[in-house]
């Protein structure tokens, strides 16, 4: 593997564990608003974001490549409502998105098809994380203003569960 599509994948290990203490940061601020199911879709999210950032590790290291894990940032915790934060996830998923694009690019222009190959599942990964957070945030909008509409979306999001990933490395 090339010494820049390494490195690119070591902070990207980075940033993933970063998004799995944001998404820890959301379910806090949920749980003092009382909204214990976005609280928990927020933890099986941090679940999913640490796990990636497990897959991008035992990758490198399946691939002779040294794993250097640095220090991860502290997430801003401050929203002015729930809409926010979910927008602020939405922003973060495009963010990774832009990323592994970018880890993707370098990997094609170094003709390392093993990581394009690997990297496959997780551009497909991140296609399905903003499309959750769009839907998210469109039933916010349409049902959030409402308590009743608002409760019911709390049980919808407290009914999911962690279904660890299933990638052959």
């Amino acid at each position: 593997m090339k010494e820049r599509v390494a490195k690119l994948l070591n902070e990207q290990i980075n940033k993933e564990f970063y998004s799995a203490y944001l998404y820890l940061s959301f379910a806090n601020y949920f749980i003092e608003q009382g909204l214990n199911g976005f609280a928990n879709w927020y933890q099986v999210q941090a679940q999913e974001e640490r796990d990636h950032a497990f897959l991008i590790t035992q990758y490198l290291q399946n691939n002779d490549v040294k794993v250097v894990y640095e220090a991860i940032a502290k997430p801003d915790a401050s929203w002015a409502d729930n809409l926010e934060v979910l927008k602020a996830g939405l922003a973060h998923e495009q963010y990774v998105t832009a990323s592994i694009h970018n880890i993707y690019d370098a990997a094609s222009e170094e003709k390392d098809y093993r990581t394009l190959q690997f990297l496959d599942w997780f551009v497909q990964e991140q296609g399905e994380e903003e499309k959750n957070a769009i839907d998210l945030i469109r039933k916010m909008e349409l049902f959030g203003g409402d308590a009743k509409g608002l409760y019911l979306l709390d049980q919808e999001l407290a009914a999911r569960t962690y279904a660890p990933p299933s990638l052959v490395l």
